[in-house]
């Protein structure tokens, strides 16, 4: 069960790196509910899921995920994980286009059910990311 879960955590990971929204409906399951690092983010159920990619990808559109670590017990899944993105596109968080390449960590926490994500947790370095988009004053950056 544990190295199922792990695939479908990669198979996840491979159609968000390539942007293949439309392959979404195979590793989330149509009631999926994210608890998100974002309040307020318009997200409940897979319609959802795709409209908080594309959001993401208008302001950074060359935006990918790397798999650090996957652990796997029960129906849970663990990724760390490291995200590099250059802001190129649209406004982030009314932030205008930087052009500037970051890099950004976090944990993902899954739970798969019948074969799809059906919850997700994640935190992710935040303040690191507008520190680095230039967002937040921090001293020697």
């Amino acid at each position: 069960m544990s190295e199922t879960n792990k695939a479908i955590v990669r198979l996840y990971r491979e159609i968000h790196n390539n942007n293949q929204l439309e392959r979404l409906s195979e590793v989330l399951s149509q009631d999926f509910t994210p608890h998100t690092f974002m309040p307020g983010m318009p997200w409940n159920g897979l319609e959802s899921a795709k409209l908080v990619h594309s959001l993401g990808v208008a302001s950074f559109p060359d935006m990918k995920v790397i798999t650090q670590d996957l652990i796997a017990e029960g129906d849970r899944v663990v990724e760390r994980w490291t995200q590099t993105q250059t802001h190129t596109g649209e406004p982030f968080m009314n932030i205008p286009a930087s052009n500037k390449a970051i890099t950004i960590t976090g944990i993902s926490i899954y739970r798969i059910a019948n074969g799809k994500i059906v919850e997700h947790w994640a935190n992710m370095d935040l303040f690191g990311m507008m520190a680095q988009l230039g967002a937040i004053p921090v001293p020697g950056m």
